[in-house]
């Protein structure tokens, strides 16, 4: 339900700057309360998951569920340099906070899969240490000076837009595919195509 939950969050993340613009609203207040929703949803939530999540694969060692708190603490620095970067204003220096839940959040739905792609997922997400693994990985990306394409969308125009229309359409294609299993995908694929942009055609993201 949490991982749901999530999910619907991300989705009215998506779209509140839209609004905002669309409404000509805005005030400081509103950037911090945003940034304080974020840290709950995309922060605070999926370190606890993560928690939750290493009680149950590492019972033997305890001690190890207590790594998770590194997801909410980088989460935490991310949008505090995003709220103080200038070069982000119109881009994203390092992995977005909702792109780090979203991988997060995915875990639960795919372990509870009964598909063979989903028991050859479980396998692995079943290893503590691959857990750790990738938790330390996915807070590093946080905090990374990787510049990655921006996803909020000032207008729906094709021109300026092409490159997120790319990768909109082939996230929409995995999810039909792989259903929740292609979120994990459609992280990597997000990444690559942001560097990928940065060095074939320097656009701005």
């Amino acid at each position: 339900m949490a991982a749901y939950l999530v999910g619907m969050a991300l989705v009215l993340d998506f779209f509140d700057g839209f609004a905002a613009r669309l409404l000509k609203v805005s005030s400081p207040i509103g950037k911090d309360l945003d940034s304080l929703a974020d840290m709950v949803t995309f922060g605070v939530v999926p370190g606890l998951m993560t928690y939750k999540l290493l009680a149950m694969s590492a019972a033997d060692t305890p001690w190890l569920k207590y790594t998770a708190l590194i997801i909410p603490v980088f989460s935490c620095i991310r949008l505090a340099k995003f709220n103080n970067d200038v070069r982000q204003s119109d881009s994203f220096i390092g992995l977005p906070t909702p792109a780090n839940a979203m991988v997060i959040c995915s875990i639960p739905l795919i372990v509870t899969g009964d598909s063979a792609l989903s028991i050859l997922y479980i396998n692995w997400l079943e290893q503590p240490y691959f857990l750790i693994t990738m938790f330390v990985v996915l807070s590093l990306l946080l905090v990374s000076e990787i510049p990655l394409l921006a996803l909020k969308f000032k207008d729906f125009k094709l021109a300026g837009n092409g490159i997120r229309y790319l990768f909109l359409g082939v996230s929409l294609l995995l999810i039909l595919t792989l259903k929740v299993m292609a979120i994990p995908l459609i992280i990597v694929f997000y990444i690559l195509l942001s560097i990928v942009n940065n060095i074939f055609f320097k656009a701005k993201v």
